[in-house]
């Protein structure tokens, strides 16, 4: 380990290591293929968060308490693939896999901080429709731009206070031995298991980044959606029930698509062994795939978003049309 200057505090015993070195895929010939595919993923995901982020701030008809949970959402995918990606390629591409040990730290809280807000955006959308359906006469009661807003606002103080919490005890752990992070970033937990002293207080963080944005997440989008479903029996005809399901569909393939692949992920390193490069793709995909789906979706499955993309392109053709025809 020449390549490390750790570094010892004068007033305590915590041992920092300089450098990081980030092990990625492993063993495996054209690896950099697989890097290039998550790099076409984060263009897609970026082009298309960006257009549904423009579409929903310059049209006032979207200035509604559900576009603006879309609204976050978008922006909390634009922060984590950009959190994730690019220093991937930076990674792994140019091979530069040693990272300090600050950049490290500011890595794992940026990863960390938008998925968990991707997880509670989803819950809070959750929340709107089962106001919008259970309880319509009370929608603007109960949900309302203003109440977004500072739902919206606590969240991101909520999981900013919590995410750098559990990064800033990292910053206690003594690194004595290995460097080596068996991941493709700056992951909690492959950090925390490197640490030669008591690391306890980071497995804690660990579960409660499970239960918080994980576990209760999908517990709550449940048990909603069951009271969507009861009330949905209660009206009577098929045509008002498809209509009423209709405006859910969106949300349960953003669900579906977040959380589906997270719970396996967890619970495959739980139940089986996973070889380190399974861990680096299931957990790649798991993060990258999202954000991409997450705008495709919004866009084919929203008739207002359809809408208006439909009336910016005809008034983009018409003024082309007039000028052929003069």
């Amino acid at each position: 380990m020449s390549f490390l200057n750790a570094s010892v505090s004068k007033n305590s015993s915590i041992v920092r290591p300089e450098y990081f070195f980030i092990i990625g895929l492993s063993g495996i010939p054209y690896s950099s293929y697989y890097y290039i595919f998550l790099f076409m993923v984060y263009i897609i995901s970026l082009i298309g968060n960006s257009v549904v982020l423009l579409i929903i701030a310059f049209e006032r008809s979207l200035h509604s308490p559900k576009y603006i949970g879309v609204f976050n959402l978008a922006l909390a995918d634009i922060g984590e693939t950009n959190a994730l990606i690019p220093n991937m390629m930076k990674t792994f591409l140019f091979d530069s896999r040693y990272i300090t040990f600050n950049a490290c730290l500011a890595n794992m809280f940026f990863v960390f901080f938008f998925s968990s807000l991707q997880s509670v955006t989803l819950v809070v959308l959750a929340y709107d429709r089962f106001i919008a359906i259970c309880l319509p006469l009370r929608y603007h009661a109960f949900v309302n731009n203003t109440s977004m807003v500072l739902i919206m606002s606590a969240l991101w103080a909520f999981n900013s206070s919590f995410v750098a919490l559990m990064v800033s005890f990292i910053s206690k752990l003594s690194f004595c031995d290995s460097v080596k992070i068996q991941s493709y970033f700056c992951d909690h937990g492959p950090v925390f298991r490197l640490a030669c002293n008591d690391y306890s207080i980071s497995v804690i963080f660990a579960f409660l980044v499970s239960v918080l944005y994980l576990v209760a997440p999908l517990i709550i989008i449940v048990i909603s959606y069951i009271g969507i479903f009861l009330a949905l029996i209660k009206i009577t005809t098929w045509q008002g029930r498809l209509k009423a399901l209709k405006t859910c569909v969106s949300h349960l393939l953003l669900v579906g698509i977040y959380f589906l692949p997270m719970c396996f992920s967890y619970l495959a390193a739980v139940l089986v062994t996973l070889t380190p490069n399974a861990r680096v793709i299931s957990t790649s995909l798991a993060y990258a795939i999202p954000p991409m789906l997450n705008p495709i979706i919004y866009v084919l499955n929203t008739g207002e978003i359809k809408d208006i993309i439909r009336k910016i392109l005809k008034n983009r053709s018409a003024p082309e049309r007039t000028f052929l025809n003069d």
